[in-house]
């Protein structure tokens, strides 16, 4: 199979390269042995389960933190090089905003400390915040607080914007205007690279999905490849009268199952297989269902796997 990162790299030099790159705090590896490489244009998700190194990767990307070993460039220099030019803009989880400043004061300074600023007013219109710039940062919502922080990466023409969690706290339609903000962002060649939670929005949005696992990489590629790669199929379908769950359970190339009540839900890495087994047990599904995993299952099967593997 042929990545996203495999087909770009051909064509494009790296914006960010990690190679082998190692962190750790004790006895505990955050990162363990990352390589990976991001390229011009790109919207990349960043996923992985709590502890898997995805605070950290960002952090080591963004010069928060130096590497135990290897070696990592952002525009072919330092991480700290980079944001110094005015090539990187970020919004982080941690870290609080100035409280006794106004919306507007505190863009106009993020502007002006930028090499390559934007107008101010450009700033707050693009982030949806220029109808608050007078109220004071500490007067703020969550999620209002989450557009200013927004306001405060893009303040300037930065090359590659980092967001961890964007989108934490925001309604439906902020969620929406922010991310139309961020495909204009990579129409215009710029890097996008997110951490989230929300894997609904890493399927809809990302050309690229990144899947970390103990600080490893464990999946590269389109949403559809990371899908692909889980190696299962999702199967529902109801049935009539008492249902013998221990029958069901047996069914071959089963991953999971579930019922409620008449409805049952299923994984299987051979659908065919399993249905057919299904209708020999002599039962009769109705408003039967085969499809493809969702990303967030597919998220959950490769990971779940994974940590099967590394118990034996």
């Amino acid at each position: 199979m042929t990545t996203t990162a495999e087909t770009t790299t051909a064509h494009a030099t790296a914006v960010v390269a990690f190679d082998q790159v190692t962190k750790s705090y004790g006895t505990v590896r955050a990162v363990d042995g990352l390589s990976l490489a991001l390229y011009p244009g790109e919207t990349v998700a960043l996923l992985g389960p709590n502890g898997a190194g995805k605070s950290t990767t960002l952090d080591l990307l963004l010069g928060l933190k130096q590497p135990d070993s290897g070696s990592l460039s952002v525009f072919g220099t330092g991480p700290r090089e980079a944001i110094v030019a005015g090539r990187v803009g970020a919004m982080l989880q941690s870290g609080g905003l100035m409280d006794e400043v106004t919306v507007a004061e505190l863009v106009k300074l993020a502007c002006g400390l930028h090499p390559r600023p934007y107008r101010p007013a450009d700033v707050l219109a693009r982030a949806g915040v220029a109808q608050i710039a007078d109220r004071k940062v500490n007067k703020l919502s969550g999620g209002q607080e989450q557009r200013v922080r927004f306001a405060l990466a893009t303040a300037g023409d930065s090359d590659l914007i980092v967001l961890d969690e964007p989108t934490t706290g925001m309604d439906v339609s902020a969620r929406q205007a922010f991310w139309a903000t961020m495909r204009e962002q990579a129409d215009q060649g710029r890097t996008v690279l997110f951490a989230t939670h929300y894997l609904e929005e890493a399927d809809a949005i990302a050309d690229r999905v990144l899947v970390l696992h103990r600080g490893r990489l464990l999946a590269d590629g389109t949403a559809a490849e990371i899908k692909a790669k889980a190696g299962a199929r999702r199967i529902a379908f109801d049935l009539e009268g008492v249902i013998d769950e221990a029958a069901l359970h047996g069914l071959p190339f089963l991953t999971s199952l579930t019922v409620s009540g008449q409805t049952v839900r299923a994984q299987s890495t051979d659908a065919d297989a399993t249905v057919h087994a299904l209708y020999g047990l002599g039962v009769y599904p109705r408003n039967l269902e085969v499809a493809g995993l969702g990303l967030e299952q597919a998220f959950v099967a490769i990971t779940e796997a994974e940590e099967a593997k590394q118990s034996c």
